[in-house]
């Protein structure tokens, strides 16, 4: 390949070039491991080559990674919180062009791929405030002529494992709050993305070489399960973040757990949206459809479970079956696309096979069901009816396959939620305060994100991100989850000349 088709000639405004090396390591772009081709899921066309990381790229990266966090751990924060500013601001500039590798690469519809990159702005503006308040506390000693402190310092090197569904977005979730909390990041990002991974390291290493900082504050790399698992064993990186399935998610916790490091796991969802019968149907129907079709239902928060009112169930369902039927499918550069292709060949045979799956568990199409006859991975928008307690219901088919069931009591619909393995995201549609507030107490949800009135996805990076259960316990984005990229200290301080002991002990 020597130059990029026509209609790939945008990326050459992000640094992307036919062939391009998949590893930013000590300030070079290199790679000595396989060639890899980035493939448009929209016709399963070649968009570039790449070459990914060997075993000794990875080291060497890691050495110079490991050299660097020395000298960004004793830059202020506010500081690091001017660089990360200055990466936002480089990212809005090629904002266009990023979020339209995003939907180009990944398949998601371009609204959603340039979403994608602004929620990473987002979080270079909340972590630059953030930069100005890693505050500890002063507490108070039970001994005379002493002072105790909680001292929040850097963990030295942060590892961030991330998926194909958001395949820079949930980079910025964790690399903005490490870098603020003066961690630097090595990223592997998902191999089936690795254009997105090259375009978006160029970006942030650009703003840090203008600032006379080693390039290896952010190292990344493009490879396989090889280099994830190098990271998941390496004594140099104390905290693991790792986003993709319940399954690998248990694999990476105990590779990282048994060297005594920390993880931060975001795996799978299997998020429900109850509609009571008092529900504002027009406006629950419209937030189901967004929750179960965009991003072709591979987000980890896509609807997957609808649990209707009996009163309203056919009122919903009817509503919500023809708004399927009018869903344009199709590019998901095209203006008025709703659904793109899924992600990979892979991703449509599992559909497929998921299909048939449901039908042997006794689940009734009610429309779509079938792959679309194309040159890429597209699949119709699926609505099954199923009892809650199918078997298949249990687990995360990532696609566009929203299960609908039926229930009588709050009580119910509750307990349907909270009966599988994973515990993301859910939400509830009522008017009524005394459901709301059951919802969101201890007897309700039992998910992390726990909504009412809108749907499970499009979380806001103010709060924090994650979920309980077979999702993981990880929390990222907003709140305090800065916390999770430090170690705490607690500091105890005497400025007297007496040694007295806590609890009053007297030790002669």
């Amino acid at each position: 390949m020597t130059s990029l088709k026509k209609e790939y000639e945008f990326l050459n405004d992000i640094g992307l070039s036919s062939r391009n090396s998949g590893c930013y390591i000590d300030g070079a772009w290199k790679g000595n491991g396989p060639i890899v081709y980035s493939i448009n899921p929209a016709n399963n066309q070649t968009i570039a080559e790449v070459i990914e990381a060997s075993p000794q790229d990875y080291e060497e990266g890691m050495k110079a990674c490991s050299e660097a966090s020395k000298i960004w751990m004793q830059v202020p924060a506010p500081k690091r919180g001017e660089i990360v500013r200055q990466i936002g601001d480089a990212l809005r500039s090629k904002l266009q062009q990023l979020g339209r590798l995003v939907s180009l690469e990944m398949g998601k519809i371009l609204a959603e791929g340039i979403g994608e990159v602004q929620e990473i702005i987002d979080m270079c503006d909340f972590a630059v405030g953030l930069s100005r308040q890693l505050n500890g506390s002063i507490i108070p000693s039970e001994r005379p002529n002493h002072m105790m402190l909680e001292m929040w310092n850097p963990l030295g090197i942060v590892g961030v494992i991330t998926a194909f569904n958001f395949p820079c977005a949930v980079m910025g979730w964790n690399a903005c709050l490490a870098l603020v909390c003066g961690n630097c990041v090595v990223w592997k990002g998902a191999p089936t993305t690795p254009l997105i991974t090259v375009a978006t390291t160029k970006i942030v290493v650009e703003v840090l070489e203008k600032n006379n900082l080693p390039g290896a504050i952010f190292t990344s790399f493009c490879g396989g399960a090889e280099i994830g698992q190098a990271i998941a064993e390496d004594t140099r990186i104390p905290l693991v973040s790792f986003t993709g399935s319940s399954k690998v998610g248990l694999v990476v916790q105990k590779i990282v757990n048994e060297r005594f490091g920390k993880c931060l796991l975001e795996l799978s969802g299997n998020n429900a949206i109850i509609v009571m019968d008092d529900a504002d149907v027009k406006l629950a129907v419209r937030s189901v459809l967004f929750a179960a079709v965009g991003t072709a239902g591979q987000r980890c928060t896509t609807c997957r479970r609808l649990l209707l009112h009996e009163s309203i169930y056919h009122t919903v369902l009817d509503q919500l079956i023809d708004l399927y039927k009018q869903i344009k499918i199709g590019d998901p550069l095209e203006n008025g696309t709703l659904l793109g292709p899924l992600h990979t060949q892979t991703s449509r045979n599992n559909f497929e096979k998921g299909i048939e799956i449901i039908k042997a568990q006794g689940g009734k199409i009610l429309t779509g069901g079938a792959l679309i006859e194309s040159e890429g991975n597209f699949v119709q928008p699926t609505i099954v009816e199923i009892s809650p307690t199918a078997n298949v219901v249990k687990d995360e088919l990532f696609g566009p396959v929203l299960y609908v069931m039926k229930f009588k009591t709050l009580n119910e619909a509750i307990e349907i939620n909270n009966s599988v393995p994973q515990g993301l995201s859910s939400s509830i549609f009522t008017g009524r305060p005394d459901i709301l507030f059951k919802w969101i107490g201890p007897q309700g949800s039992d998910c992390g994100i726990v909504n009412v009135n809108i749907p499970t996805n499009g979380a806001e990076i103010g709060g924090a991100f994650g979920g309980e259960k077979a999702t993981g316990g990880g929390r990222e984005a907003g709140s305090d989850s800065w916390k999770q990229y430090m170690r705490r200290s607690t500091c105890t301080i005497n400025y007297g000349s007496e040694l007295p002991l806590a609890q009053g002990i007297n030790f002669g």
